[in-house]
Formats: C-alpha cells, structure tokens, sequence
C-alpha cells in the first residue's frame, strides 16, 4: 500500500492575509474586489496541492498589495473600514498581521 506524502501547508504570509481580509471587506462596494479575492483564493488552492510552487503565489499576493497601495496601506484600509463599520477593531492573535493591524488600529483611535 503506497503512502502519500503530503508537504505540511504553511500558513499564508501576513501580507497575504492582510490582502484576503481587505479584499473580503471590500468585495461588496466594487466587483474588482470580488473576483480578486476569487482570483488569490485559488491561487492559495493552487499554492496547496502543489500546482504552483511559493513564489509565483507570493508574486501575485505582491503585484496585487501593490495595485492597492502596498501592505501598510492595505492594513490601514482594512482596519478603518471595521472600525467604521462596527465600531472597533476586534482581531486577535499573535501573527504579524495582527500586530501591525493593532498598531494601526491603536493610531486610528487616537486620531
């Protein structure tokens, strides 16, 4: 009986969570949106089963952060919209993402 080998998924890179939950935000004001959070989607199913390798995932997340205004601006972006929307920035963990999303978070109360 042959065993499959399957290579442990990593977990996306904060940029590429930061640019999947500023595209899942902002999917319902402009189509754009929608078919480019479909369009990074599957390039991390892809990424998964080993269709493309790491780089050319971690190129698109990077060409489309850019077309956006790059990672920071993504953040800012996203985290304004869920204040303005809920009243407050709620996201936990310890990943990077989360670190920076706070400290923007922390700026945006203060101004």
């Amino acid at each position: 009986m042959k065993k499959h080998s399957k290579k442990p998924v990593e977990k996306p890179s904060p940029e590429a969570k930061a640019l999947s939950l500023f595209l899942m935000a902002f999917k319902s004001k402009d189509p754009k949106y929608k078919e480019e959070l479909k369009l990074i989607n599957r390039q991390w199913d892809l990424f998964k089963v080993g269709e493309i390798d790491q780089q050319e995932y971690l190129d698109e997340v990077s060409a489309l952060l850019s077309s956006h205004g790059g990672y920071s601006s993504v953040i800012e972006k996203t985290v304004r919209y869920y204040i303005e929307k809920t009243g407050s920035w709620s996201a936990t963990g310890e990943g990077q993402y989360q670190k920076d999303a706070q400290v923007i978070a922390d700026k945006l109360s203060k101004s």
